[in-house]
């Protein structure tokens, strides 16, 4: 019978040797990316009328599917013992986590239609494209991307503070340079902060322009601060995500300058180092590249 500590080592990221794991690894991603390929396929009117039995049989074994996997990762949560000191805040801490999150909405849309027919929520179940971030369960570098946006927060925030003030200043001037001469384009503030922000973000689909001399002038000024704007976001995300990668290959190098101290990796210690990388996701060239750079050391 299986105990709660196996459902939840099953539906983890699958360790080296566990072949069940990485069964319902695999299992899970070809549900995803077929569940993404038929919503977008349901889209095209014509063949979703043409196969509406298929898309809807499909959509109920998805729901099946998924439903009892949600079930289980939360039943199943109680045993991960990094996360809280009792089973409903190890639940809770899964619930109300990204997977968490990402796994309820994944179902949550279909459960409704299921549940009220007589509502039209073709559209409302387009957000089980959401399930494609479902990979962050088996993705490390999506791990890496989370923790970079959460270290680098503050960073973040001050940017887009910039952001921000420059999107309020730019609709102000541009509206007061522009209202006279194309006040169908820029009759209020708001109505500028489209140009603004499309001139700020480098987009520029040129749908409204200034025509104004001193329009132009404040039009040139924005899409430069644009584009530091864009290059120092750019900068913050690139900056941590390289510090992620480095942290992760630390950890390996740590663990095996600690095996080969005495000079000689045993069979359990050569498992235990081949496991964690995989675990880390290091490649096996950068792997024999730390082998040999230590033992030069040595």
């Amino acid at each position: 019978m299986l105990t709660q500590r196996r459902v939840h080592q099953i539906l983890s990221r699958a360790k080296e040797g566990d072949k069940t794991s990485a069964l319902c690894d695999w299992f899970i991603m070809v549900m995803v990316v077929l569940n993404v390929v038929a919503v977008i396929l349901e889209s095209v009117e014509p063949m979703y009328q043409a196969h509406r039995t298929l898309f809807d049989g499909f959509e109920y074994f998805s729901l099946l599917i998924f439903s009892l996997e949600y079930g289980l990762r939360l039943w199943s949560a109680a045993s991960d013992e990094d996360g809280g000191p009792t089973a409903l805040r190890r639940r809770l801490r899964y619930a109300l986590g990204f997977n968490g999150v990402v796994d309820l909405l994944a179902i949550l849309p279909s459960l409704i239609s299921l549940f009220y027919p007589f509502i039209d929520l073709r559209s409302v179940r387009a957000v089980r494209l959401l399930r494609i971030f479902k990979f962050a369960h088996y993705s490390y570098a999506l791990e890496d991307f989370a923790r970079a946006a959460k270290s680098e927060r503050g960073a973040f925030f001050a940017a887009f503070y910039i952001l921000l003030v420059a999107v309020v200043l730019a609709s102000t001037g541009i509206y007061v340079a522009e209202n006279d001469a194309q006040p169908d384009k820029f009759a209020s503030i708001p109505d500028a902060m489209w140009w603004a922000i499309i001139t700020l973000t480098t987009v520029g689909y040129g749908d409204v322009s200034p025509v104004t001399f001193i329009g132009k002038i404040i039009g040139a000024g924005v899409a430069i601060m644009g584009v530091c704007v864009v290059a120092m976001l750019t900068g913050i995300l690139a900056s941590s995500f390289s510090v992620q990668v480095a942290r992760r290959k630390t950890v390996f190098e740590d663990e095996m300058r600690s095996a080969m101290a005495d000079g000689v990796v045993t069979q359990d210690e050569a498992r235990m180092l081949e496991v964690l990388r995989l675990e880390l996701n290091i490649s096996e060239e950068e792997a024999e590249r730390l082998r040999k750079r230590l033992t030069d050391m040595r």
